[in-house]
């Protein structure tokens, strides 16, 4: 579901904001928790179960590193935890990669090659594993404390603003937000300006630029001029910087 679609603007993303306010303060992180999630398996389907599986188990994690921050265990358990992140993330993202790899030095020892089918690989996985290691870090840091509840764990790694786009945001910006935050008309306004400059960028710059360059990086090499190759290189590049997305760190209330 892309931010730019009807479905999300006019379906999507007014239904979640209207329930958001009707519903009380107790319901709000579960619901935006699944939100979020429903926001993920609109595109990815039974994939969301991966990103379930991080939550769980950073969840499982952060409790453990922060139970022994004082002692010689929290170490292990963070390199433990680390390695399951990249090790996730290496198995959707780089294994095909490697496979290749590996398959391209197999005949020289008269091995056959491995036959491994395309791996798919999940949407925003390296925004959501990359989040989820700033968790653990910031418990093991003691930075912050570690979250007792699973849900205000699962939102803040899959929040559906930022979960396929980024941008990464440390645990210990918004983890007072998580827990406790206000919404103002004052702040509520700025979000929608926010909201619609972002859109505009995408809609009005940032997809008209990329038409350009995909046109041009299909053509042939003799097709190619120094002018057209610039111009390829140029849409390409602002079509990157408008659709690049802005760190923003909430104002604590």
């Amino acid at each position: 579901m892309i931010f730019s679609t009807t479905i999300f603007l006019f379906l999507f993303l007014p239904v979640v904001i209207i329930l958001y306010f009707i519903l009380g303060k107790k319901f709000q992180n579960l619901f935006l928790f699944g939100a979020s999630l429903l926001f993920y398996s609109w595109g990815e389907g039974a994939f969301v179960l991966i990103l379930l599986a991080s939550i769980v188990v950073n969840y499982l994690f952060g409790i453990l590193v922060d139970r022994h921050k004082h002692n010689r265990f929290s170490k292990p358990f963070l390199i433990l935890a680390v390695i399951f992140n990249l090790g996730l993330l290496s198995a959707f993202k780089y294994l095909n990669l490697i496979i290749d790899n590996i398959n391209n030095l197999l005949p020289l020892i008269n091995v056959k090659p491995i036959v491994l089918d395309p791996v798919h690989l999940p949407i925003g996985i390296s925004f959501f594993t990359f989040q989820a290691i700033t968790y653990i870090v910031d418990i093991y840091r003691n930075i912050t404390s570690s979250q007792k509840r699973p849900v205000n764990v699962g939102l803040y790694i899959s929040s559906f603003p930022q979960l396929i786009a980024g941008p990464i945001v440390r645990y210990h910006d918004v983890a007072e937000q998580i827990l406790h935050r206000e919404v103002n008309i004052k702040d509520f306004a700025e979000g929608i300006e926010r909201f619609i400059f972002g859109l505009g960028k995408k809609v009005l710059l940032a997809n008209p630029v990329a038409k350009v360059a995909d046109q041009i990086f299909v053509l042939e090499s003799n097709q190619l001029t120094s002018g057209i190759a610039w111009l390829g290189i140029i849409c390409y590049t602002l079509q990157i910087y408008f659709e690049m997305p802005i760190h923003f760190t909430p104002k604590a209330d």
